[in-house]
């Protein structure tokens, strides 16, 4: 069972599958990008100011939908991405696959990107992805634990159940090892106030879950706060 949920956690993220989701750019995308995608992979921000100056459209996009701003965040050009947002691209489009900036950011475990998108205004609480999840649920069933404190600080939705019938807090633990980084997200998901009792689509509590999987460390965390 473990093996199944693994493989579609994979698939959830773009990281297996026959449909690739969260697609970074190709080396033979990016050889063909031009205009304000080229300076934004590049971060090259003497050509992204003369591109701004000129007109050029700051809501372009890529084969797979994706914005400069989305791209610059796939790069991890931080100048680049607050250069664009100060002439006024948008924070928070959905590229083909419904992922927005933030949610890249979070999947890469990128918290100086995602840091300054949330500085910018970014959105912590849309619904993204094929999964119709949000970034925070993205980064617990990673255990990207940093990145779900950002989150959970900028306001991100706790509870929001993906059409998997899944939480952040059921993701952190069936499609987590248990390990420490797991684990802390867990915890900074249950101190935050996260539901104890939303269950999975079979009636399965987040500590009933937790228990079959053999995760002591994540049961004790759970009885301690009251799960049931």
């Amino acid at each position: 069972m473990k093996a199944v949920l693994v493989a579609l956690a994979l698939v959830a993220t773009g990281l297996a599958g026959p449909v690739a989701a969260q697609v970074a750019p190709t080396a033979d995308e990016v050889r063909a990008y031009q205009g304000l995608h080229r300076a934004a992979w590049r971060g090259d921000l003497p050509q992204l100011q003369a591109l701004i100056a000129g007109g050029a459209d700051l809501e372009a996009r890529d084969g797979l939908g994706r914005t400069p701003l989305q791209v610059a965040t796939h790069a991890r050009q931080r100048e680049a991405i607050a250069a664009l947002a100060k002439a006024g691209a948008k924070l928070d489009p959905l590229e083909n696959d419904r992922y927005d900036a933030v949610t890249i950011a979070a999947v890469a475990d990128d918290v100086p990107t995602l840091a300054l998108l949330l500085s910018l205004g970014a959105s912590a609480g849309q619904t993204t992805s094929r999964y119709d999840g949000t970034a925070l649920i993205a980064a617990a069933h990673l255990g990207h634990d940093e990145v779900v404190r950002r989150l959970i600080a900028a306001g991100a939705p706790l509870d929001h159940v993906n059409n998997l019938h899944w939480t952040a807090l059921i993701e952190v633990i069936v499609l987590g090892d248990g390990g420490p980084r797991h684990q802390r997200a867990l915890a900074a998901l249950v101190d935050a106030g996260a539901s104890l009792q939303l269950a999975d689509r079979q009636g399965n509590t987040p500590l009933q879950l937790a228990s079959a999987r053999g995760y002591g460390a994540m049961v004790e965390k759970l009885r301690a706060a009251g799960a049931r």
